[in-house]
């Protein structure tokens, strides 16, 4: 379902702000693949995500999504394929408008026509909804900016999914949310991912959520995959393994900046 082969990408490159972010990546995903990926500052996990979903161009080597060589479409064309939620929760949705308005532009319809919207999409997108168990299904027509930050990311997660991607891409989704409203956002995650059967790759900076959910963890060091980790074997990892890990991979001590090693 997604190979990765050989992908490089330098920043910069013939400057003295030249940056080595990805040396030959190497990947292979099969349908339903849930995927972690951890990795200190720097080490090419959102630069990965950004390769696959066309931000930007490769320098080398290929990415190919269910059958279909990608590597040279623009990141509009790549879309199709692909579903998409970063960090910060107000960037995924249109706050001037409705619940009901952003489900129905992510579906296709016309933006901002309410009459477009029938009794039987309204139904629809209550029913989906009521998945994320956050009441906004009595919201529909709520705007979308008077939500909180967890609410908007949930409702983005579910907007990222409507289509049914050959691939989600979730960057570090969590990290700007309390810690509560993570934990319920998170398991919004694997309860769509699980029903979708959706291949997914998550970037994450918390070792014990990387540990617990999907069933393979990536381990990301100055450009490369240094672990990579699946089945029983991670189920079975703690997190004084993965530093163990870690220090060996990358020949290093752990240093108060690789935050990614956060409990």
């Amino acid at each position: 379902m997604l190979d990765i082969v050989n992908v490089e990408k330098t920043f910069n490159p013939g400057t003295v702000n030249e940056k080595k972010a990805l040396c030959g990546i190497n990947l292979h995903l099969d349908e339903g693949d849930f995927v972690t990926v951890i990795g200190g500052n720097g080490a090419g996990k959102s630069t990965m995500l950004n390769m696959i979903a066309g931000v930007y161009p490769v320098d080398c080597g290929s990415i190919i999504i269910d059958g279909v060589d990608v590597t040279r479409l623009p990141e509009h064309k790549r879309a199709k394929y692909l579903g998409r939620v970063f960090q910060d929760p107000m960037t995924g949705t249109a706050a001037d408008m409705q619940i009901e308005e952003n489900l129905a532009a992510r579906r296709g319809a016309r933006r901002g026509l309410r009459s477009r919207i029938t009794a039987k999409e309204k139904k629809e997108y209550k029913e989906l909804l009521k998945i994320l168990g956050l009441g906004l299904e009595d919201r529909l027509t709520a705007k979308v900016g008077l939500l909180s930050g967890g609410q908007r990311q949930a409702l983005t997660l579910l907007m990222a999914t409507l289509k049914k991607p050959k691939l989600l891409l979730l960057d570090e989704h969590t990290a700007a949310l309390d810690p509560k409203t993570a934990k319920k956002v998170l398991n919004i995650t694997e309860e769509i991912v699980a029903k979708d059967h959706l291949m997914t790759i998550v970037i994450t900076h918390n070792m014990a959520v990387a540990i617990r959910i999907g069933n393979r963890l990536i381990m990301m060091h100055e450009g490369r995959i240094v672990v990579d980790i699946k089945g029983e074997e991670k189920k079975k990892l703690t997190i004084e393994q993965l530093l163990q890990m870690f220090e060996a991979s990358s020949r290093s001590q752990m240093t108060s900046d690789k935050v990614m090693l956060t409990k």
